[in-house]
């Protein structure tokens, strides 16, 4: 097993990480459209949002929030499925604000909270932030959004604000995700990195080296003992 020593705060990415963000899109689609094609509607909304964030990153397309991207992702899914109800329209945007946590991360997060401080670092906006931490129960000790610097991981400024909010050198600052290309940006300012196993996740090259590859949350625990 992997120890990661002089470790002082923890960072953990949340989409997808701590949260399974294709079955939560799912079931909001399912209720929204039962008769259209649901995997169809998901890959739409989901290539929308990779989309708008990569022009965003390439400078094509001002900042905007996690929360507007998702709207227009509501209504390109609408528009396809031939969704005319403004109330299930609506509702459909917020659905990245109700994603079910991993069966792990509710009792991980609660472990490690009580030994070191734990940050929330994730692309979804202030206020999507906020609720889907409420609806997934998780817990931490501050959650940081893209919105505060106006840039999506895995720009270099999201885990710079990471870093002085943990207010301790780079290389005690634990990045915790299933995307390899999101350690591989906190990697890049220096920070330690976990790579955590997920359905859904984006796996580590063979070029990778992180700090540590899990499975799951307990082994993380673990190795942090």
């Amino acid at each position: 097993m992997t120890e990661l020593r002089d470790i002082d705060v923890i960072v953990f990415d949340v989409l997808g990480t701590l949260v399974d963000e294709p079955s939560g899109l799912r079931a909001a689609i399912r209720e929204a459209a039962p008769e259209a094609d649901q995997e169809r509607l998901l890959a739409l909304w989901q290539q929308h949002i990779a989309t708008e964030q990569g022009r965003i990153a390439q400078g094509l397309r001002e900042y905007a929030s996690s929360e507007v991207i998702d709207a227009e992702a509501a209504q390109l899914v609408a528009d396809t499925a031939g969704l005319n109800d403004q109330a299930a329209i609506a509702r459909l945007a917020t659905a990245g604000q109700r994603l079910p946590a991993w069966s792990d991360s509710v009792a991980g997060l609660g472990q490690l909270s009580q030994r070191r401080p734990v940050l929330a670092l994730s692309n979804a906006g202030h206020t999507a932030l906020l609720r889907l931490n409420a609806h997934a129960g998780l817990r931490w000790h501050q959650a940081l959004s893209s919105e505060t610097v106006q840039a999506y991981k895995p720009a270099p400024e999201i885990y710079r604000l990471a870093l002085a909010t943990a207010g301790c050198p780079a290389d005690r600052v634990l990045m915790v995700a299933a995307h390899a290309w999101d350690l591989r940006g906190a990697q890049s300012q220096g920070m330690r990195t976990a790579y955590v196993h997920r359905p859904v996740g984006d796996p580590p090259r063979p070029s990778d080296v992180f700090d540590g590859q899990f499975e799951n949350l307990g082994e993380l625990i673990t190795s942090l003992r």
